[in-house]
């Protein structure tokens, strides 16, 4: 897929920045200034998930992460943000999102953000010894402290606390 050229790249580095301000209104503004023929880019569906996340549309957001594993399925992190909107959307759960992940896991068993989003969904089905594999993988996949600490701030992995902080 060829990058988006100016005014385009623009527009979208606008929404972007916009978007990291808080300003939703003025970030959808930017987007639609990108032209038509790009507004299906992957870079500009990017941010539009990212505008219906931040708004908590997760339907639409779901729909576009949908889209996007079909246009850059090499991405695990749009496997990661589909698999966020579904958990979240009417109709998802975490059930379905955790189908996601292991299916996404196929492709990229070196993803550590596949691992711990793993450990988060089984630790909140109740699943504690799936869940303290997972973490153990995502440790081992990146920087063990690093993942330790978000861990120890994560809600979903909250049964886990005590035994993480020994």
């Amino acid at each position: 897929m060829q990058s988006l050229e100016p005014p385009d790249s623009h527009h979208l580095s606008a929404a972007t920045g916009w978007l990291e301000l808080g300003n939703a209104v003025e970030a959808g503004t930017e987007l639609e200034k990108v032209a038509p023929q790009f507004q299906s880019h992957p870079d500009v569906l990017a941010v539009r998930y990212d505008l219906h996340a931040a708004a908590g549309r997760w339907e639409a957001a779901a729909e576009i992460a949908g889209t996007l594993t079909r246009l850059a399925p090499d991405q695990p992190g749009v496997w990661i943000s589909l698999a966020y909107a579904t958990r979240r959307k009417s109709g998802g759960g975490i059930t379905r999102a955790r189908a996601i992940l292991i299916q996404a896991w196929q492709t990229f068993p070196e993803e550590k953000i596949i691992a711990y989003n793993l450990a988060c969904y089984d630790c909140q089905s109740g699943d504690l010894n799936a869940a303290r594999s997972w973490l153990k993988k995502a440790c081992q996949l990146g920087d063990a402290r690093q993942v330790k600490n978000m861990a120890l701030q994560d809600p979903d992995l909250e049964a886990l606390w005590a035994e993480l902080r020994e």
